[in-house]
């Protein structure tokens, strides 16, 4: 059964993924990952930023995991890595040889260093999109027996459990164990760490999981998303005053976990409802990600020099990447048949 919440989430989690990656050539270090960086910086955004950065990309994986066992549905395993490796792989492969290096390319325009900006193939911001294929063919065995025995031990034991207060939090001791067994130097490095790759399989694991057990999983996350919610926000306002946002990685686990618990509750109460712009969105989505990179980069070399505030910078960047990409996916990608593919669409 579909869910129209999972598709909102989706979106407005890779919409924010674009806010996010336009702020941060607004911040001091952005040239320290090649993002086009703005003179004068907006440093207060990234409070707001703070709050979002240890769940943004935990919650697209999570997402990813549902997606997948949706997309299981009657389908037998070779159909499944079919679909996986036309809808992801190609989509990934295509960008690390023809859209990435526009990124870096693009940056050394920026930043004057023409000789260091030559064609490099690379995964840029897809990694992630190369992670959820790994995670798919390392875990198709187990997905596979998850979603033909449904019945299985581990199924019960969770539905038991997700049936008492606060039992859904069973769900956090993967996070926390590997926050510990790790210990990331920022939490919230994720692109292309040792701490993303194996946080991100816990994710697409658990979104798989909580998907599979259908109703008890609803009932339970929309039972504790108020209590989600306030402990969310109180370990929050913990990391912005006692640690700069950062902290200890446990409970930035715990914080992270409790977001998304959070928004998956809320998002069952209030988006589980089709709409013409959700059905435009969720098909648009994919592309726009695939696209927005090159494009902020692009028009950044025309807005940042410009004498204006910053604030007026970062709205026209957010805007000609946004304009930008719908359009291009609206006027082009969507109408030809053999581009689609690139662009992780169906024919």
């Amino acid at each position: 059964m579909r869910r129209y919440d999972i598709d909102w989430l989706r979106v407005l989690a890779l919409g924010l993924l674009i806010i996010y990656h336009a702020i941060v050539s607004f911040q001091p270090w952005g040239y320290l990952i090649a993002f086009p960086q703005n003179e004068d910086s907006l440093e207060k955004l990234w409070i707001p930023m703070g709050l979002i950065n240890i769940w943004r990309i935990p919650i697209l994986f999570i997402i990813s995991g549902m997606g997948v066992r949706f997309a299981m549905g009657s389908r037998k395993w070779k159909a499944l890595l079919k679909d996986r490796t036309i809808r992801i792989f190609v989509p990934y492969i295509f960008g690390f040889f023809f859209i990435c290096p526009i990124n870096l390319y693009l940056a050394s325009i920026y930043f004057k260093e023409i000789e260091l900006g030559g064609y490099i193939p690379n995964p840029g911001h897809l990694w992630f999109l190369g992670n959820i294929f790994t995670y798919v063919l390392l875990l198709l065995i187990i997905l596979v027996y998850l979603k033909n025995n449904p019945d299985n031990s581990i199924f019960r034991f969770l539905k038991n459990t997700f049936r008492r207060p606060f039992g859904i939090y069973i769900m956090s001791l993967p996070f926390l164990i590997e926050a510990l067994l790790l210990q990331p130097n920022e939490y919230a490095s994720f692109a292309n760490t040792p701490h993303g790759f194996w946080l991100g399989i816990i994710c697409f694991l658990t979104g798989f999981i909580l998907i599979s057990l259908k109703d008890v999983f609803w009932k339970a996350v929309s039972g504790v998303k108020r209590w989600a919610l306030a402990i969310a926000l109180l370990l929050y306002w913990i990391r912005l005053i006692g640690f700069e946002l950062g902290g200890p990685n446990v409970l930035q686990a715990f914080e992270s976990f409790s977001w998304m618990l959070a928004i998956f509750g809320f998002g069952s109460s209030y988006l589980n409802k089709p709409s013409k712009q959700l059905a435009y969105l969720s098909q648009a989505v994919y592309p726009v990600y695939i696209l927005h990179m090159p494009l902020q980069f692009f028009f950044s070399l025309f807005i940042l020099p410009l004498n204006l505030p910053a604030i007026f910078k970062l709205l026209l960047v957010l805007i000609g990447t946004f304009c930008g990409s719908l359009l291009l996916y609206d006027l082009v990608i969507k109408r030809l048949k053999f581009i689609r593919p690139l662009f992780g669409l169906k024919i």
